[in-house]
């Protein structure tokens, strides 16, 4: 895909988390597609995560009767609710997390900013807006603890919208300190390099620029990453979504010599995340079996301390640990 392909798409496709095309998805309830739900039956992890970790990239969905899902969502998930993700993270020994709102959620955030007020300060968020939102509505949303929003510029969940309409929005959300998350199509990294690279604000790159491990590490795609993540200080990088790049499965360690380079490349400025309830995975991943993966690419204890605890402390403004 060529740069001017991805710039002829935008007025049509719609940048739904952003923008508010709401007609992007079918009206029709019955025609959203169905997705399974998480693994409930965690495996204890070997690997112990130190005092503070945060789970920087996760979702809560519904439940439905207290938080409807829009109904123009692009799938339709079970419910995920407060209780499980709690529940999960005791599983996994992980304290503190950030809740990314989905899609399915629509433009309603209070399912990310409820979790938040019931947290005594353990949770943040990353919202969806739209340039609708007014300031005030914005800095509510800071004010309940929200950090950042998210772009999805993927086909399945709307694709790439109107450029400038996201960048009126980036430069609103930077008037408020927060930062932008991004979650790019495959195979889009060099296309995007440019308009990342320009933008005023950190941006975080989703599932680990949504890379295939099937391509192999001198794959032009994965290097273009790298050059990015190494040239742009202010790009950070999800070390997430191992299970959606394994070409071979569980336990995915054909996953694993990506995000170490990723993690050695710029280790001030990488993140760990669980991507649970992983929706729209193909192969659903043991959130226990995930968690083990982290001492494989980084197995130093400070840089391990970096990925889980100081580094999101510092950007998401969490209160430092010990």
């Amino acid at each position: 895909m060529l740069r001017r392909d991805v710039l002829a798409g935008m007025a049509t496709l719609g940048l739904t988390t952003a923008i508010g095309n709401r007609n992007s998805f079918a009206a029709d309830e019955a025609s959203i597609p169905k997705i399974a739900g998480p693994d409930l039956n965690t495996t204890p992890p070997t690997f112990r995560a130190p005092a503070g970790s945060v789970d920087t990239h996760t979702h809560i969905f519904g439940p439905a009767a207290v938080y409807p899902f829009s109904p123009t969502r692009p799938y339709s998930p079970p419910d995920a609710s407060l209780e499980m993700f709690r529940k999960l993270h005791a599983d996994i020994g992980v304290e503190r997390a950030v809740i990314v709102n989905a899609t399915v959620h629509g433009f309603d955030n209070r399912v990310v900013t409820d979790a938040i007020a019931q947290s005594d300060g353990k949770y943040r968020g990353v919202a969806n807006v739209n340039n609708a939102m007014t300031d005030a509505e914005l800095l509510a949303l800071d004010k309940a603890g929200i950090r950042a929003c998210r772009f999805a510029f993927v086909k399945r969940l709307g694709g790439v919208g109107d450029m400038k309409v996201f960048r009126t929005l980036v430069d609103r959300v930077a008037a408020i300190g927060w930062h932008v998350d991004v979650y790019l199509e495959a195979g889009t990294i060099r296309e995007f390099t440019p308009i990342l690279k320009a933008l005023p604000v950190t941006y975080v790159v989703d599932h680990m620029g949504t890379i295939s491990a099937a391509k192999g590490l001198d794959d032009p795609e994965f290097k273009a990453l790298l050059e990015l993540q190494a040239s742009d200080d202010k790009c950070w990088m999800k070390i997430t979504g191992l299970e959606r790049a394994s070409a071979g499965g569980a336990p995915f360690h054909d996953s694993v010599p990506f995000a170490k380079q990723l993690i050695d490349n710029a280790p001030d400025r990488v993140l760990w995340g669980t991507d649970w309830p992983h929706p729209n995975v193909k192969i659903m991943p043991n959130d226990g079996t995930l968690v083990d993966l982290i001492p494989l690419y980084a197995p130093d204890a400070a840089v391990q301390r970096k990925l889980l605890v100081t580094n999101p402390e510092r950007l998401f403004k969490f209160a430092p640990v010990g």
